[in-house]
């Protein structure tokens, strides 16, 4: 199978295609696809849907995806890797969240926010101008756009959380708690049950309670699991170091941290980062 690789931080293309498939292939980098005009199937690990224009496909690293063209389809791309990642800020790499730990969403269009199918449609245009007409700064614009659509797929990920209790009230109380646990994971101060359940004007008893009937996990359990999936964000996309990491997620010391990593992952955290390197090559 056709393996594709991108040599620089990010790049963009508009592309015709008429009766012509494009193959199944694999890719490690990111890769955004909106369909301009056309229609056809696109397959992502075996699983197809029907594309048309204005959909907006996410295609994560080392996703078999391909597209049967069966409307002379206009395509366009965006393409970024790891370095694009981490020559990012800080802070921009933590609104990111929901794009790699929320990785395995179902396949298909990603715009599930209606009110955000214009704004893309309008970013595309913008990048299909700065491309065609080549102006100054032209590239720095480009990247500006760019981030903006990361963060539009950001937001459209969040929608695709797994589904809570079907009762609205217990549903709307249990996705509150949890986005309060993410907007707040850089504040181990705020993450202790009694300071959540003071937010939420509930008892810490009920709280733990109403918490591990509703996810599966008691709440510090979540918690942890939770930092850990961001560790592993921080090892793949970013070059912090590990103690760094460590005080950024509120972990005692850089040797806590390495004791719950392998407990998770079976490795430390260096090992893993070495794994993923290795894999990339």
């Amino acid at each position: 199978m056709l393996q594709e690789n991108l040599y620089q931080p990010f790049e963009i293309e508009y592309r015709e295609c008429t009766e012509c498939p494009i193959d199944p292939h694999k890719h490690n980098f990111f890769e955004l696809v909106y369909i301009v005009e056309g229609s056809g199937m696109q397959c992502v690990n075996k699983n197809q849907l029907p594309y048309s224009p204005g959909k907006l496909f996410l295609v994560m690293p080392q996703d078999c995806h391909s597209f049967d063209v069966q409307e002379s389809t206009k395509f366009f791309f965006i393409r970024f890797n790891n370095i694009y990642l981490k020559n990012q800020h800080k802070d921009w790499i933590q609104q990111l969240e929901f794009i790699f730990q929320n990785h395995n969403h179902l396949p298909g269009c990603i715009l599930k926010n209606k009110n955000d199918k214009p704004l893309v449609k309008a970013l595309v245009e913008a990048l299909i101008r700065e491309l065609v007409n080549q102006q100054p700064y032209h590239r720095e614009m480009a990247q500006q756009i760019v981030n903006t659509m990361i963060m539009v797929i950001a937001r459209n990920i969040l929608l695709q959380m797994p589904e809570q209790p079907k009762h609205p009230a217990k549903q709307d109380a249990s996705m509150n708690i949890l986005h309060y646990i993410h907007e707040n994971i850089y504040t181990p101060e705020k993450l202790r049950a009694e300071q959540i359940a003071a937010h939420f004007n509930i008892s810490p008893t009920y709280l733990s309670e109403y918490f591990k009937r509703n996810n599966g996990d008691s709440l510090q359990q979540y918690i942890t699991q939770y930092k850990l999936k961001l560790v592993e964000t921080r090892l793949q996309y970013s070059s912090m170091r590990v103690g760094e990491i460590a005080d950024e997620l509120g972990f005692t010391d850089e040797s806590h941290l390495n004791r719950m990593f392998k407990k998770y992952k079976g490795v430390n955290p260096s090992a893993y980062r070495k794994e993923l390197q290795l894999q990339a090559n």
